[in-house]
């Protein structure tokens, strides 16, 4: 299993944008084989999103390799016969259209598992596939703005306030590839394909924590606190005196004792006030000036340098450029350079994990829209070549 655990598992990929990508980028990177399916003319609107270098964009280097491609249209007759061509061949489909899309196209659920009963279906939505925002357009904003993150983030004083980065997509991508991975543990044991429903709404308001509980038993709804806690303190970002940014966590009691005496003021350790993590929240105001006047006379290297020097957590805020440069991130290979045809090569995150006999890894970056159309057509389906031009000449496939 030389590319990772799932070798031999195929996957298609018929999703678009973010979450469904995303979750088939996970699969692929373990070792699954990967087609990813996109309309033949527009292609996937990942191709437009992002900074683009010579014209390539970059996020689809990403974010589609290990996939091969095949343009499909999906709405015409020809084009979904041959998706169901390839359903007979796969192990999971993982689609994100408007609940009813593909029933419309003759390519629901039923006709799936007709043509393959082992198939794993997901099916990624904004909302899921029953409900009373079932047919709504579903985008990640839409979810950060529903889960309660938007009403957490900001300052107190400030609007509600999104990521600037697919945030629900992002963490709806992980789930699902998890979801995927226990929907064919479960085909395993009763040798039928889940349908799994998986909306961007449900993985981030779990993410965003238990709220709903709170306010259900006390009645109490969170508001903003900035770059504050509500269970410990001191808990912020500081500016240090060259201008940089640090970011400093106490969850810990030892951790905020150490910051304490660190900053010159061990005093307040006796406090009753201090001995809890939501006791010394409420006193934020105090323990940041402290943290924060201590911070401010120094420079971020030597901040860090005293924090560790003690045993408190501390981290620089980072931008791109760091992350890049940090000899952390370069020494474990959290980023890797991958050959490309088009662009020479490109620096992209690495596999999310490690594993110690089966690691996975990146094969290719993002391919061409239909740079692999007729290898898996004529090659893997047997279409002859006549057949292959003339769908190509009615822009069935690309």
């Amino acid at each position: 299993m030389k590319d990772g655990p799932l070798t031999g598992l195929r996957v298609l990929d018929v999703s678009t944008i973010l979450a469904g990508p995303l979750c088939c980028q996970i699969l692929g990177d373990q070792g699954a084989d990967v087609i990813k399916i996109e309309h033949p003319v527009a292609g996937d609107g990942m191709r437009g999103h992002g900074p683009a270098k010579n014209g390539v964009p970059l996020w689809w280097k990403e974010i589609s390799r290990n996939k091969r491609t095949l343009g499909l249209n999906l709405s015409a007759p020809e084009g979904a016969d041959i998706l169901l061509r390839l359903a007979r061949t796969a192990d999971v489909l993982v689609e994100n259209f408007r609940p009813g899309t593909l029933e419309r196209w003759g390519l629901g659920p039923d006709v799936l598992h007709e043509a393959n009963p082992r198939l794993v279906i997901v099916r990624i939505t904004g909302f899921g596939q029953r409900g009373p925002y079932a047919a709504r357009p579903g985008f990640g904003t839409l979810a950060e703005a529903m889960s309660g993150f938007a009403h957490l983030t900001g300052q107190p004083d400030g609007p509600p306030t999104l990521p600037a980065f697919g945030l629900a997509d992002s963490i709806c991508g992980i789930a699902a590839s998890a979801a995927t991975m226990m929907a064919l543990w479960a085909r395993e044991r009763t040798g039928r394909g889940e349908i799994v429903d998986m909306s961007l709404l449900e993985p981030i308001m779990t993410a965003v924590g238990p709220g709903p509980m709170v306010y259900d038993a006390l009645g109490v709804i969170g508001q903003r606190q900035g770059n504050r806690s509500t269970n410990n303190s001191p808990r912020n970002t500081y500016r240090c005196k060259d201008g940089k940014w640090v970011a400093v966590s106490t969850s810990a009691q030892s951790i905020a004792e150490r910051v304490m005496r660190l900053v010159g003021h061990p005093e307040v350790i006796d406090e009753p006030w201090f001995a809890t993590g939501r006791e010394r929240a409420r006193h934020a105001d105090l323990l940041d000036r402290y943290v924060g006047d201590w911070i401010a006379e120094r420079t971020r290297a030597e901040v860090i340098e005293e924090f560790e020097r003690v045993g408190a957590a501390v981290a620089p805020v980072y931008d791109a450029r760091d992350i890049v440069e940090d000899p952390h991130v370069r020494e474990t290979g959290m980023l890797t350079r991958v050959e490309d045809a088009e662009l020479g090569s490109v620096l992209m995150h690495n596999v999310m994990w490690r594993m110690s006999n089966t690691p996975g890894r990146i094969r290719f970056p993002g391919r061409p829209l239909g740079a692999d159309t007729d290898d898996i057509l004529r090659n893997e389906l047997g279409i002859d070549a006549e057949t292959v031009a003339e769908l190509r000449e009615k822009r069935v496939i690309a």
